[in-house]
């Protein structure tokens, strides 16, 4: 007697426990929300790209022997390809340098930018240009040319320019120092 009671109990909590999963509109149980994004994450994501930007870059360079590159603390590659005279100094901020620039993304070599009619003039670091290529200026003489190569965080980050530079793009730039109209004393 004992065993038919407790065999139908033990089917009763067993169909309640069943019962008690909250269904979804097709029938399926619900999964838990996931948790939401926080900073950590979005560090981790940043990390991670910048991992994959470093691997592209070293790839693009293998295959350029001739790029001898310095590498600054913030990530900017720089090779001055033809020094001007060393008697000139660096620029510093404010200074006007007039230049000559091509901006193309790295592994499609489409050309997003290039100098046309005469030179483009920049006060450096205050300027809408990358920021790479302000810090890049300062390292520069009247004369020099040199290649740069931005990862996103020095040139347009995550969303381009919203024109011709796509999000996330490593920039190359080729540029040439005319002339510099210093500001600063």
């Amino acid at each position: 007697m004992i065993k038919p009671i407790l065999s139908i109990a033990l089917m009763v909590l067993g169909l309640l426990l069943y019962a008690c999963q909250v269904p979804s509109k097709e029938g399926k149980a619900v999964p838990k929300p996931k948790k939401p994004w926080e900073k950590g994450n979005s560090i981790a994501y940043n990390q991670e790209i910048n991992e994959r930007e470093q691997l592209k870059i070293a790839a693009f360079l293998d295959h350029r022997k001739d790029f001898k590159m310095s590498l600054t603390p913030s990530g900017l590659r720089y090779y001055i390809y033809k020094k001007g005279p060393i008697n000139q100094p660096l620029l510093k901020a404010e200074d006007i340098a007039l230049v000559s620039i091509k901006i193309q993304e790295m592994e499609a070599g489409v050309v997003c930018y290039e100098t046309e009619d005469g030179l483009d003039e920049i006060k450096v670091d205050r300027n809408d240009y990358e920021s790479g290529l302000n810090e890049a200026l300062k390292l520069m003489r009247k004369g020099d040319r040199a290649k740069l190569i931005l990862p996103n965080h020095l040139a347009h980050g995550l969303v381009g320019d919203l024109d011709k530079i796509p999000p996330l793009s490593i920039l190359l730039l080729d540029v040439s120092l005319e002339d510099i109209m210093y500001t600063s004393k």
